[in-house]
């Protein structure tokens, strides 16, 4: 049930201060620390180039990460603030937070559609809008799911599927505290506008009044 988690591959760094982390920079690092997990905080480095490759990705701040510290157990982290330059805006230190497996996290889990070859609306033209490819979820951290599944077989032409409609794994919600939708099936293009001009018609056909003269 769980996805592949990304590894993220660190270095112990030696020294902290200022001038350690200093050092660490021109030597094309990001300093950071790990903490959390009733184990002390180990001081790491960051190959430059790769993290901001992973920042620019996005969903840094919400994927759960694989740390490979070499002389050191992997270990699930999560990231908690990165700093970042105030005049370039590139990263200077980064914080992450050692998790358990029983810990609670928010993550983004990507959304995919099952039913579409019995869907009805789709039968009849109608065109499948997914409009939310990853829906965020808090879920235990020893069992991320890889998806989520959203059945769109009974859905008719201007019907949609929300989170309700859902299925979610034990022990994961939405962080959003309300029903939201998730896709839908909407009228093709060229139907939705026969369909506003026959209403615009309609509006305009006013049937003519009868007037008798005395």
């Amino acid at each position: 049930m769980a996805g592949e988690i990304p590894d993220l591959e660190a270095f112990v760094r030696t020294g902290t201060g200022k001038g350690a982390a200093r050092q660490a920079r021109r030597d094309g690092m990001v300093p950071g620390i790990v903490f959390g997990g009733d184990v002390d905080p180990l001081p790491i480095n960051l190959d430059f180039n790769k993290l901001l490759t992973k920042l620019r990705a996005g969903r840094f701040r919400a994927t759960l990460f694989n740390m490979k510290v070499e002389g050191h157990d992997d270990v699930r982290v999560i990231c908690r603030d990165v700093q970042r330059h105030v005049v370039k805006d590139l990263p200077t230190h980064v914080d992450f937070m050692r998790l358990k497996r029983t810990t609670k996290i928010n993550l983004f889990i990507q959304v995919e559609v099952s039913g579409e070859e019995d869907c009805p609306g789709l039968r009849k033209g109608g065109v499948l809008t997914l409009v939310r490819p990853e829906v965020e979820l808090v879920v235990t951290a020893g069992d991320i799911p890889d998806h989520i599944t959203v059945d769109i077989s009974g859905l008719q032409i201007g019907d949609s599927a929300t989170i309700a409609n859902v299925v979610l794994p034990e022990g994961s919600k939405p962080v959003i505290d309300r029903d939201f939708v998730i896709a839908q099936v909407s009228a093709p293009s060229g139907l939705a506008s026969q369909d506003d001009e026959d209403e615009d018609v309609a509006a305009n056909e006013v049937p003519a009044t009868e007037v008798k003269e005395d």
